[in-house]
């Protein structure tokens, strides 16, 4: 039209790249042939009209976090004659609803990592995988890190449950076969190791971490429990190696291992293919990590414990039993994921 302010119809039409009749045809209506139709009608009956304000929409604003699925079944059960095929189109329209009167979600902001700054931790459940020793059920746990900025990752089989020894000596494998500690590591609070612990208890706990990650120079840091997108750069990766695991494991034809250390190689293998697709970018990152300490902290939690006259004693409700010559003595036990180290003063008798 700007042309046409200035030129006849040809010239405007040749100018703008259209021909003279469509000049002409734009100069007698400036309309255009797509605002010329009036909107399309529904060309078929509503199949919801007679239940979505009158049934759906109040189920919708009793509790909104119903599931559409259960809605459908909800609809289909009142009403038998409910065609299966309008459960697409209620979904839709609940959708369509709540966009426009539901509650308000969460908002989550993506974050930028840079690399160096950030490790995390988390444990994962692997007996889905039902992995056996020598024919024996191995009820286990698998201890995660990884980078966040590279995806390092590191895992170590864990047969204790969550705890802070597990913790311990998971992350200070990982950051010794890393080469280096990120500035910060982001745990979930070690929220399954304060069960059943007193206030003076969780403390302790919440104070050898502190301890454990200031001996690296990484500040600790909590999800907020409840929270799980906040350690989602490990959370989304355990899928992935659980995955990675039980391909591997359909590939081998078997989910019987000789022995633990054969099952622990096992998952070594597989988180080493795992960090060379990575390669380049750990490298890069290993280069931005804090230089290691002179030596590890310890992975241990250490108990100084009577030998009962039965030959026993007892730690964490368990009874050991140990030679009848130390009955009489105070043992100092060391206690481990996956073993009990016993000295008698400074002399290692045990394991």
């Amino acid at each position: 039209m700007k042309l046409r302010q200035t030129n006849p119809v040809p010239v405007a039409a040749a100018k703008a790249g259209f021909s003279t009749a469509t000049g002409y045809r734009i100069a007698s209506d400036p309309v255009l042939p797509s605002n010329r139709k009036a909107p399309r009608g529904r060309r078929r009956p509503d199949p919801l009209e007679s239940i979505f304000e009158s049934e759906i929409v109040p189920m919708l604003k009793a509790a909104p976090g119903l599931r559409a699925v259960a809605i459908f079944e909800e609809m289909r059960r009142r009403h038998p004659d409910l065609d299966f095929g309008v459960r697409r189109t209620m979904e839709r329209r609940i959708r369509a609803w709540r966009a426009v009167h539901g509650p308000e979600q969460e908002v989550i902001f993506r974050q930028t990592h840079e690399p160096g700054r950030m490790g995390l931790s988390d444990f994962t459940d692997m007996r889905s995988l039902k992995v056996t020793i020598a024919g024996a059920p191995l009820d286990h746990l698998l201890y995660h890190f990884r980078l966040v900025w590279s995806g390092f990752e590191h895992a170590h089989v864990i047969l204790g449950g969550e705890s802070y020894v597990a913790l311990a000596e998971g992350l200070q494998n990982a950051l010794w076969m890393l080469g280096g500690a990120p500035g910060e590591h982001r745990s979930d609070s070690l929220s399954a190791a304060f069960r059943n612990l007193d206030a003076d208890a969780r403390a302790d706990l919440t104070t050898r971490y502190d301890a454990l990650c200031e001996h690296y120079g990484m500040t600790p840091t909590r999800n907020n429990r409840g929270i799980a997108h906040e350690n989602g750069s490990v959370e989304s990766s355990h899928g992935h190696l659980k995955a990675a695991v039980e391909d591997a494991l359909a590939m081998r034809g078997s989910t019987d291992f000789e022995d633990l250390a054969a099952y622990r190689r096992f998952i070594d293998e597989i988180v080493a293919r795992k960090n060379r697709r990575s390669a380049a970018r750990i490298d890069t990152e290993r280069a931005t990590l804090k230089p290691l300490p002179d030596r590890r902290t310890s992975d241990y939690e250490e108990h100084i414990l009577p030998v009962t006259s039965s030959s026993t004693f007892v730690l964490r409700k368990v009874f050991y039993t140990v030679p009848s010559r130390l009955i009489g003595h105070r043992l100092r036990v060391r206690l481990y994921d996956d073993r009990l180290d016993l000295f008698l003063g400074g002399s290692y008798l045990m394991t």
